[in-house]
């Protein structure tokens, strides 16, 4: 999943919010570097990131996708689910967008000491353009898809996947939605389990 799934999914907790979106920066022994709450989003984000990668329903989703993006086509799932997470928002929480986006913001500069090197230039983006809020509208994802294209070894096509969407909307919509209802039920017990275990899975 893509940065505002991992946000929804981190269930208001700022450490696990913050683990959770490092998660993908981070290496190496986790406990010498963070404290355990962090921790425990890192690992959280990775077991999202397992799931949601050997789901069915994403699966297909990625099989629509494959003939034209080929292995692009993971990373563009992600972000056309982040796509329906932020057009559905009010289905899942009470807040507006853009009120938790400035929420998770303010929460992941609040730990600037922690975050690793490879992760604060994207986030310096994330908070100029917007990301968590753009994701929802098609002019922000044709300029994330956009941007990607230009930094992809080969040519991934990727700056075509707003197209695509639009021609395929319902489809998409209609993987996304029992597919995140799974996740959310999958990261609140994932949670639960590793908290219980004190951050070690």
């Amino acid at each position: 999943m893509n940065f505002l799934a991992h946000a929804y999914l981190s269930f208001d907790q700022p450490k696990i919010l913050v683990g959770n979106f490092i998660g993908d920066f981070v290496r190496g022994n986790l406990d010498r570097q963070f404290e355990k709450d962090i921790v425990k989003g890192i690992l959280l984000h990775r077991e999202i990131d397992s799931f949601t990668d050997s789901h069915p329903l994403v699966k297909e989703a990625q099989s629509l996708l494959k003939p034209v993006f080929k292995r692009y086509a993971m990373v563009i799932t992600d972000m056309y689910f982040d796509y329906f997470l932020a057009k559905n928002w009010q289905e899942y929480d009470d807040r507006s967008l853009e009120s938790f986006a400035q929420w998770v913001y303010e929460v992941v500069r609040s730990h600037k000491e922690i975050l690793p090197e490879k992760f604060q230039y994207p986030f310096k983006y994330m908070q100029k353009e917007n990301w968590l809020v753009a994701y929802g509208t098609m002019e922000g994802l044709q300029r994330s898809f956009t941007g990607l294209s230009y930094r992809t070894a080969f040519d991934s096509k990727m700056e075509k996947a707003p197209g695509f969407l639009r021609l395929h909307h319902e489809e998409f919509e209609q993987y996304f939605k029992p597919f995140f209802q799974e996740l959310i039920n999958f990261s609140k017990n994932k949670l639960n389990q590793i908290s219980l275990k004190d951050g070690k899975l």
